[in-house]
Order: structure tokens, then sequence, then C-alpha cells
């Protein structure tokens, strides 16, 4: 979706109001526009407003491509190199971000957007009709509690880091608003505060979605969002039901290594049996952002990421996963978004499983299966040996995980999870966090900006 801001506001949560229509990459018509002044009155307006909501959500600086990248840049540690002309995305990279980065900024504008959207659509849920009330309320507060986690979990301390009780997290909005006041100015909620709103939107979600749904969310996108909440505040036992939920639904499965990010033939980009979540972009309307960076210019991409020797080199011999890379013009890419029409990948049942044994692991569990079984199911897919039991170490899942889900949009959150480091900056640095965007900062004055940042 190519869109950006064409005005900002002078006044901070610019983006909570309904400005400007974007393109969409949703094969429908969206409507994330609205009139002030104009009521939704129908139940198809409310469900249309909720379409634009996914919309909204996959935008180029949301999952549409930027902030799963972004992820993958502020926690590189060799594995990769920028090699682009982007000035943004390269002080990311040096973990040397402006407070005026617009990368970072768009992030932030697009999320209250979106969750703005979502607002309106459950301040209307009088106006639906009964037989789609509870699935649109639970897509809408999908929507919103995923788009609260992506802003904690890179704009505020993780949950690791010091109290969340009293750290400093993001504001929470969580009615519609259609003008912009003094009452706009807002200060940050702590860290807990928005945790236990983003538990308390997927749950409610997960048990309102339905087991199937097109290509919106489900009940298991739900549940497997829980999963990554759960894990990020070390509740293990949580995160490990959270994940066998998905798991045991029975309606997603594994793929060859090969077919999981092969969509060249299906330039629809449609997900396999092992997505749970997708964004889908269509030639009609978008390209996937990530093929623009992380793909080489034979597939249409700018080549701006090349995968260095560093990651090649944690390969075991006879790993598919080592395969899933080409050369083009002299740098090496990875083969996950060679498609620019590929649906991109926000939750697949590969990382339930290496979840689960993650959790079950440090809980000294077995709920739903042992360690050991959960990652040779990912071993023996990626055509490697299984590990005995005694050899299903922490360090041992946590490599699978690093490649497995390699370029996914991960890296920073599980080296902040797990307390790692990147290079010689700890998990708790404030250069591994995002600056609040320094148009927000100026226009409200209760936003206390983060700590390292002027």
């Amino acid at each position: 979706m190519n869109y950006r801001f064409k005005r900002i506001l002078p006044l901070s949560l610019a983006t909570l109001m309904l400005l400007t229509a974007c393109d969409s990459q949703l094969d429908l018509k969206p409507v994330n526009t609205i009139d002030a002044s104009a009521a939704v009155s129908t139940s198809a307006d409310v469900e249309a407003l909720l379409v634009g909501a996914y919309d909204s959500m996959s935008d180029i600086d949301l999952y549409g491509g930027n902030l799963l990248r972004n992820s993958e840049l502020i926690g590189d540690n060799g594995e990769v190199f920028w090699d682009g002309t982007f000035v943004e995305p390269d002080e990311i990279y040096r973990k040397a971000i402006l407070v005026g980065n617009t990368n970072v900024a768009n992030i932030w504008l697009d999320a209250y957007r979106t969750i703005n959207i979502a607002n309106t659509v459950l301040a209307n849920l009088e106006v639906v009709t009964e037989a789609n009330r509870a699935r649109v309320e639970g897509e809408a507060k999908f929507v919103r509690g995923v788009m609260y986690f992506e802003l904690v979990r890179n704009y505020a301390k993780a949950w690791t880091d010091g109290t969340p009780a009293s750290n400093a997290g993001v504001p929470l909005v969580l009615t519609p608003t259609s003008e912009i006041n003094d009452d706009s100015n807002l200060s940050r909620a702590t860290v807990a505060a928005v945790y236990a709103q983003v538990l308390s939107d997927l749950t409610d979600a997960e048990s309102k979605l339905p087991a199937t749904n097109g290509i919106f969310a489900t009940k298991w996108a739900a549940a497997g969002m829980l999963s990554r909440v759960y894990m990020m505040q070390e509740k293990y036992a949580d995160a490990a039901n959270a994940a066998t939920r998905v798991i045991d639904s029975g309606r997603f499965s594994l793929v060859p290594t090969e077919e999981v990010f092969d969509q060249r033939i299906n330039q629809t980009g449609l997900a396999t049996a092992e997505d749970i979540f997708s964004i889908y972009i269509t030639d009609q309307d978008g390209i996937n952002e990530l093929n623009t960076f992380f793909g080489g210019s034979s597939f249409g991409g700018r080549g701006d990421i090349l995968i260095e020797d560093a990651h090649l080199a944690m390969y075991e011999p006879g790993d598919n996963r080592a395969e899933l890379f080409y050369e083009d013009n002299g740098g090496i890419y990875t083969i996950k978004f060679r498609n620019q029409y590929g649906n991109i990948k926000v939750l697949r049942l590969a990382e339930m499983y290496l979840t689960r044994a993650e959790a079950n692991l440090r809980n000294n569990s077995a709920i739903g299966a042992t360690p050991a079984e959960d990652i040779n199911r990912i071993r023996v897919r990626a055509g490697l040996e299984p590990l005995a039991p005694a050899n299903v170490t922490l360090a041992a899942i946590l490599k699978e995980r690093r490649l497995e889900l390699a370029f996914e949009g991960q890296l920073i959150h599980d080296i902040k999870r797990t307390k790692g480091t990147v290079g010689s900056l700890p998990y708790t640095s404030p250069k591994l966090i995002f600056p609040i965007p320094r148009r927000e900062i100026d226009a409200n004055p209760n936003l206390i900006q983060n700590e390292g940042y002027i």
C-alpha cells in the first residue's frame, strides 16, 4: 500500500483522525475515511469500515512490510548488511535513530490510525446485524489488540526490562477520535496497562471470532497472537496453552520447506496450509514491501538487505532451509520475499511448535507435547535428524527459532524477551527502542520522550 500522510496535524495523536483514504492491498473496497459529521448508520457501513481497519493494518509501514523489516535491522548483529541509500532504515540498522526518523514516525501514525478505525467499529456495534455482531467485535478487537502490542514492544521498554507497572508504555485510546482538542493530549499509559489491554482485546477476540473467516482474522489468529504476548511476559504456561489451541485446531499443517514461501507460480500469493494469519497482496493494488528491501533486482526488489556469511554458517549440513537463498548481481538474498505479490506471513504454524517447545522447556512441563516432540517436528521438516530429549536445550530451541523464523520480523523481540544482546548493546539499551516521534512530542506536552533521545 503506497501511502504516506500528506498533512500533519499540529496536535498529538493526529492519526487518530481518519483523514485520508489509502490504496488497498485487499481486493475489496475498504472504508477508512469518515466525515466527522456523518454517522455510521448501517451494518454494511460498519463492516466496510472494518475492512478499512485491515487495510490500514496492511500499510507498508505496518504489516505490509516495514514493521517486520525494522525488527530485523535493529536486532541484527552481523547476519545481514544494509546496502541501501535510504537514510531512515540505515539509522535503524546502525542503532542510531534520530527523533525525526520518518520510518519510525509512520509506524506510530499508521498504528494509531488503525486503532481509531477499530475503535469506531466498536463504538457502532449496535447497528451491526445480530448474526454478525460477535464476529465484527472480535475482528475489531483483534486489530486493536495487535496494534497496541506492536506499539508497546517497539516504543517502550520490554516487559523484562525494569518494572512494567511503572515503565512508560504508549497512550491508550479506546474510543473513536474525530476531533483533536486538549483532551487528545494523553499521557503514556504504563507498559503493564497496555499489555493488560492487549490481553483483554485478544482474549475477547478469540472467544468471538469464528474458526474460519476467509482472509480475515480467526480465533486461531487471536490465540496465536496471544502466545506471542505471553512469551514476551514470560507467562510460559499461558503461551504453551495458546499455541496448543492453534495446533490442536487441526486446521493448519506444516508443508515442505521449499513450499512455505514458494509463491512463484501462484501469483495471487495465496496462503499455504501453514499460515495462520497473513496480509494479502495482489498485483492490482500493491506489492510485498519486504520484497522491495529483501528482494534482488531480478525479482523486483531494490536489493538493499544482503544476507551475510554469519547467518548462512548457522545452518547444519543437510538443512533444507540453507537452500532458501539465492544469488543476484553478486549479493545473497532470502528466497522468502522473492515474490513481489506474495502474501506477508504474520503467523504460521511452525512458530506455534517452537513457542510451545520453548515454553514447556522453561516451565518444565509438557503441555500438548514434550519440547523434544515439538522441536523435532521442525527439524525433521527441515531435513535434519531429530534431537534426543537430553539434547533439547534452550539454546537448541532458540537457534531453531532463529533459523526457522529468519527475517520474518521477530528478531529484536526475541532478543529482548530472552535478555540477549545486539553486538555490545544489552537488551535494555535505549538504542533498541524507537523514539516517540518528534511531531508527537512537540504537539503534546504530556508525552515524555524515551531515554537517550533529545
